[in-house]
């Protein structure tokens, strides 16, 4: 079993936190933490939400790691372990394809590969990898969900300056679900 941590963290700055998982990593306490590579194999498939440099990573929820409180954070945090709580930034959140989140989450940029259950509110920008697996709402001004994503839940799109506008598809206005008429 990975590493188990509970309460409140933050990484602010220049200061580092992360969490691996488990007895795969033997790091001592005075070795920096670095970020895996490029598209690291997870879970023995290939791992296809980006994963950032060690000098764009403020923290890391390793695979097998697991976490329960409020995290709290400026720049980057990538999830790929188990994640309980409140998750409130000004800064982009990824949630690896390996991770299972529950969560109400807060944020400026979220990508998300990985399992979440949980409202999810975005000030710029979610997008769901075709490995994701949400259920609960998302709030965002911009959605881009690849295929093979899986969504249940309701969407609220609003741009920063001006309120949601109805939905026109290329056929005509959008229509209600069990409705033969467009909708208001």
């Amino acid at each position: 079993m990975g590493t188990v941590a509970r309460g409140e963290s933050a990484a602010k700055g220049n200061l580092t936190m992360a969490l691996f998982g488990g007895d795969k990593d033997k790091r001592k306490a005075s070795e920096p933490a670095t970020a895996p590579k490029g598209e690291e194999m997870i879970g023995g498939k290939k791992n296809n939400v980006p994963v950032p440099t060690s000098g764009e990573l403020n923290a890391l929820l390793g695979q097998g790691s697991e976490f329960e409180g409020k995290l709290s954070f400026e720049g980057t945090v990538r999830i790929d372990g188990t994640f309980r709580g409140d998750i409130q930034s000004q800064g982009l959140l990824m949630i690896g394809e390996s991770a299972v989140v529950e969560a109400e989450i807060l944020v400026d940029t979220a990508v998300i590969g990985g399992e979440v259950r949980g409202n999810i509110t975005a000030k710029s920008k979610i997008e769901l990898q075709a490995s994701a697996r949400v259920t609960g709402n998302l709030s965002t001004p911009a959605l881009v969900v690849k295929e093979g994503a899986r969504f249940d839940g309701q969407c609220q799109m609003q741009n920063r300056e001006r309120p949601a506008r109805p939905v026109t598809l290329l056929g005509g206005p959008a229509q209600q679900e069990g409705s033969n008429s467009p909708a208001p």
